[in-house]
């Protein structure tokens, strides 16, 4: 009995000495926390953060006195603001898993059904499971990339065939960019698509122009939930926008699920209708990792947004370049020429004989980072940045646009030159720095990258082999400053697509033919 008796005494003085050489460890150890805008009890560090320039720009202004790395607080909320890409890599790729979190805000929340999407939703088993689903979904189309190349060529040939239509004229080209990108995502989506003057995709442009100018901008409502108790102009459109999409969205569902067979897959709510029916019949829900008709919806709505309207404004952004720097569209164009010519429409197995329109696109993505505040990241545990401790709960913003314009990293960043990309011979891509992340990076990176890359080489190169894009007659070149939002717009502007004389020609020759 006395050796049982000793044992448990053993046992437990065990047990003691290593509790307390833990808590001793962690008393002595030192929490170092990165340097610190000044904050205010209940309103933290708002009145530090009064600026005329947008929240990217200041961010890295702060840079130069508090460092590449440094917090704030929004609230009661701790927010890490990251400004080079060492402790960027560290946050996404590194410690990805660790950083996986996402904050819980009123408009992200109204939005996406109480973080029920993939870009906003929180990680867990279940978004785990459902982003694998989608990104399966999306790989269906994988013989697949063809087929999601045919639906993009033939919207880039619609395209082609309205421009033609309006090369005479000064037009605002976003709601035909917009339609064209809009057309591939809804022939993903729903096997369906947008004819111009569609009074349902003029409802889609007005509820998605709504969302982006509401949501996630670190409002006072997102940082003071309290303050929805009172009227609120942002929040009283963001919830008109989000019913009117949620409509739209419902109504597709319910035409899928009614015309639904397990035998035939035809777009990617069929998909995700199939992944939902298997996880319940082998009992997934009961184990946390079911999906509900909200995670389709929400999925769906994501694809929507982030798939629509950041193409969309990085095609915008591109032509608003070009036109600028007509050195830059003219030696695309004589890429094109030589490569391709006129025989042939442009094809994603061009994209390795253009590597000067590739590294076009990639400065464009650089120098306007769509999303120049990366969606910010909660720390799941208690961790640390660098020589920096961060404690769980604290929020991660990566601030791309610093990475992008890091005179560190980038020969004169604010210079739009595509030629950074290029090797010596001008004939290869490269990546010069570290430094560029324009989808993000590890377990949150951007799920549509592939389907963005896709879309913005065979837009441009479709556009660019048969138009010369120019600033209308006696109108300012676009502005480049940008209206900051969930994503970076560029600000209104026209522009005159005039065709080709070569193409101009071609088409006198099939007019006269037509006339015969």
């Amino acid at each position: 009995m006395a050796w049982l008796i000793g044992a448990c005494v053993f046992s437990a003085v065990t047990v003691i000495w290593f509790y307390l050489r833990r808590k001793i460890r962690g008393f002595l150890a030192v929490d170092r926390s990165p340097p610190s805008l000044p904050a205010l009890p209940i309103i933290g560090s708002i009145l530090s953060l009064h600026s005329d320039s947008p929240p990217h720009i200041f961010f890295q202004q702060l840079q130069k006195k508090y460092g590449d790395i440094y917090s704030l607080k929004m609230g009661s909320h701790n927010v890490l603001i990251i400004n080079n890409h060492l402790h960027a890599r560290e946050v996404l790729l590194k410690k990805g898993k660790t950083f996986a979190g996402r904050p819980r805000t009123v408009t992200t929340d109204l939005l996406t059904r109480d973080g029920k999407d993939i870009a906003f939703g929180d990680y867990s088993v279940t978004w785990k499971f459902h982003r694998k689903v989608v990104h399966g979904a999306l790989c269906m189309f994988g013989e697949g990339a063809a087929s999601i190349e045919e639906i993009i060529s033939r919207e880039a040939s619609s395209m082609c065939e309205v421009l033609t239509e309006m090369q005479s004229t000064a037009v605002d080209l976003a709601p035909e960019l917009t339609r064209a990108v809009t057309n591939v995502v809804c022939s993903l989506c729903f096997s369906s698509s947008y004819k111009r003057g569609d009074a349902e995709f003029e409802s889609m442009l007005q509820y998605s122009q709504g969302i982006v100018d509401t949501v996630a901008k670190d409002s006072l409502v997102d940082i003071f939930p309290w303050l929805q108790i009172f009227p609120n102009e942002d929040l009283r459109i963001l919830k008109q926008c989000v019913s009117i999409r949620d409509r739209l969205l419902q109504k597709k569902y319910e035409e899928h699920k009614a015309d639904y067979s397990d035998n035939i897959q035809r777009d990617l709510l069929d998909a995700l209708l199939r992944a939902k029916r298997s996880s319940e019949n082998n009992n997934t829900s009961t184990q946390g990792v079911g999906l509900t008709d909200d995670h389709l919806l929400m999925t769906v709505g994501d694809i929507f947004g982030a798939g629509v309207e950041t193409t969309t404004t990085v095609l915008k952004w591109s032509i608003a370049y070009l036109i600028h720097y007509p050195q830059v569209q003219k030696k695309i164009q004589e890429e094109l020429d030589i490569k391709i010519g006129r025989d042939r429409h442009p094809q994603l197995s061009d994209r390795g004989n253009l590597p000067y329109l590739e590294a076009t696109i990639r400065e464009v993505l650089r120098i306007r980072p769509v999303s120049p505040l990366l969606i910010p990241h909660v720390a799941l545990k208690d961790t640390s940045i660098g020589e920096y401790t961060v404690r769980r709960g604290a929020r991660v913003i990566v601030n791309l646009w610093a990475l992008h314009h890091d005179e560190n990293e980038w020969k004169n960043p604010e210079l739009f030159d595509p030629g950074r990309f290029l090797d010596e011979e001008g004939r290869g891509l490269r990546y010069p720095s570290a430094s560029y992340l324009p989808f993000g990076a590890g377990v949150r990176v951007c799920l549509g990258e592939a389907l963005a890359k896709m879309e913005l080489f065979l837009f441009l190169a479709w556009i660019l082999q048969r138009f010369t894009l120019e600033v209308p007659p006696g109108q300012p070149l676009p502005e480049l400053r940008g209206k900051f939002g969930v994503v970076l717009q560029p600000l209104r502007y026209e522009v005159k697509a005039r065709l080709r004389e070569e193409w101009k020609k071609q088409q006198q020759v099939l007019q006269s033919k037509d006339v015969k």
